[in-house]
C-alpha cells in the first residue's frame, strides 16, 4: 500500500505542473514512430530550450516519457504502458470504482 501511495504521489506531482501537463498531452498527440525534439516542444509550447528540458526529466523520472537519440537530438514521445499504468494507480488512489465493505469507524462509534 505505501509503494503505491509513494508512486501516486509522484505522478500526482509530476502532473501538478500545468506546463508538464501541455507537454503530455503534446507528446500523446504524436502518431506511434514521431517523436518531438526540445527544440520543437520549445516552439509548441512557448518556453525556453532549459525549461523544456526540466520538465521532460520529472516526466522521465516516473517513466511517462522516454528519449531515443536521432543525430543530434534526443526525440521524446510516451510510453504507452506506463500512461495505462498511471492511469490504474490514479483511479486506484481515487478509489473509483471500489466500495468499502465494512464502516472503517465501527469501533468509534459510541
Amino acid at each position: 500500500m505505501m509503494k503505491s501511495a509513494d508512486e501516486q504521489a509522484a505522478i500526482f506531482g509530476a502532473l501538478a505542473d500545468p506546463t508538464r501537463l501541455k507537454l503530455l498531452k503534446l507528446l500523446c498527440n504524436q502518431k506511434e514512430p514521431d517523436a518531438l525534439c526540445v527544440n520543437a516542444l520549445t516552439g509548441l509550447l512557448g518556453i525556453t530550450q532549459p525549461a523544456v528540458s526540466q520538465h521532460l526529466k520529472v516526466l522521465k523520472s516516473i517513466g511517462l516519457v522516454t528519449g531515443q537519440r536521432r543525430g543530434y537530438h534526443v526525440h521524446y514521445s510516451v510510453s504507452q504502458e506506463r500512461i495505462e499504468q498511471c492511469r490504474e494507480l490514479v483511479a486506484e488512489a481515487l478509489s473509483l470504482g471500489k466500495q468499502v465493505d465494512e464502516d472503517p469507524c465501527k469501533n468509534c462509534k459510541g
